[in-house]
């Protein structure tokens, strides 16, 4: 149970389902929707199994995957199951994740029917050589079409996901196709946007592409010349740069989800591959739908490895994910290196960090060079 005055977890569901494997992806999912009926019975199961410790939520996120893909009845028995198991605040914040060409009138009408009230968009670009690049399965066509219904449908908390650092990005010519997919997006007002450098992950088809040399990566310095570009325009646009990849049209649309990982506020997750977390403990649940699912059957909990954070390593994790953000971090969560004050000044003197009323926060470039920022302060 939470204490009073202890802010409420966050709910997360991996839904585990795409049409379609995108090669820069390494989030778990299969492409067999035969499995989605196993699956929902499975969460059901997991989710009756935390009903006493996790009996309240303000936030639930359906990530993947690609939530969009399931059916009207498949998603309609998902929430149905959720507020069976446990309890939503009114003014709970639940997002979806959707691919543009799975949003129809229909669909839109049944997220605010099952009471959705945030819709995250994965974009990725408005270029369709970015596009079939990424070898995602809509066409820019298909994604402002998409914004529009959404909108129309009375959506008013509506994010875009973007990514930049694709193999078209590699000269200076590139930021004018990185600069007209920005003016499209905000050309939408969305209230959120996400915009991602590409990574490429060793088990990836890119990661892999990448080992053997035929993917090349665009190196630090337009990696530095792209982040920039995007930050100062979508702030002179009137976003809030709030965490490293993600901007804001005001406070009140930042992803209170997201920020719960950020700040060390428990989390449950459910289905494969999801990651929970709370006082000191993260437990993760197998990369595997079947094992996941006969882990349920059987009637145990599908955790595949936990661990307990020492205190030095929470401090240290909460310095990590604190200075990826403009919340930043307490003097005191730099704890007491012998270190630390003259290593405070330099970064000051280096305008990497600014400190006011106790608290560092990152600047600009700052964010820049986040990760290695907290190895700093420790001896």
């Amino acid at each position: 149970m939470n204490k009073i005055g202890e802010e409420l977890p966050g709910l997360y569901v991996h839904v585990p389902f795409c049409r379609t494997k995108c090669p820069y992806c390494d989030f778990y999912s299969v492409t067999t929707p035969g499995l989605v009926e196993a699956w929902l019975e499975a969460v059901r199961k997991e989710a009756h199994l935390y009903r006493e410790s996790f009996p309240a939520f303000d936030t639930l996120y359906l990530g993947g995957g690609t939530p969009s893909l399931l059916s009207a009845g498949e998603l309609t028995k998902l929430m149905s199951c959720l507020r069976a198991q446990f309890t939503f605040l009114s003014n709970t914040e639940i997002t979806i994740e959707v691919n543009p060409d799975d949003v129809t009138g229909e669909k839109t009408a049944l997220y605010r029917d099952l009471g959705i009230n945030r819709i995250s968009v994965g974009v990725q670009s408005f270029n369709e050589k970015e596009l079939l690049y990424l070898r995602r399965r809509h066409t820019a066509r298909q994604a402002e079409t998409a914004l529009d219904l959404i909108r129309s449908s009375g959506f008013r908390n509506v994010g875009i996901d973007l990514m930049y650092g694709l193999d078209t990005h590699h000269d200076s010519a590139s930021s004018c196709s990185w600069d007209r997919t920005l003016r499209r997006a905000v050309a939408f007002q969305p209230e959120h946007l996400s915009c991602y450098q590409l990574t490429l992950e060793e088990d990836t088809p890119f990661g892999k592409m990448k080992a053997e040399g035929k993917l090349k990566p665009v190196g630090e310095e337009r990696e530095r010349a792209l982040f920039l570009q995007t930050s100062q325009f979508l702030e002179e646009e009137g976003y809030l740069h709030y965490e490293i990849s993600n901007f804001a049209k005001s406070p009140g649309f930042t992803s209170r989800h997201n920020s719960k990982y950020w700040r060390h506020v428990p989390y449950l997750g459910l289905g494969p591959s999801a990651h929970s977390f709370r006082d000191g403990a993260r437990w993760w649940n197998p990369r595997s739908i079947e094992k996941y699912c006969r882990s349920l059957a059987q009637g145990n909990t599908p955790v595949a490895e936990s661990e307990i954070l020492t205190a030095d390593q929470l401090r240290l994790e909460a310095l990590y994910l604190g200075l990826r953000t403009k919340q930043g971090v307490s003097l005191e969560t730099l704890g007491s290196s012998s270190r630390k004050d003259s290593v405070l000044k330099e970064l000051r003197k280096s305008r990497l960090v600014t400190l006011h009323d106790g608290i560092v926060t990152p600047t600009m470039e700052g964010f820049l060079v986040a990760d290695s920022l907290p190895l700093l302060f420790v001896d």
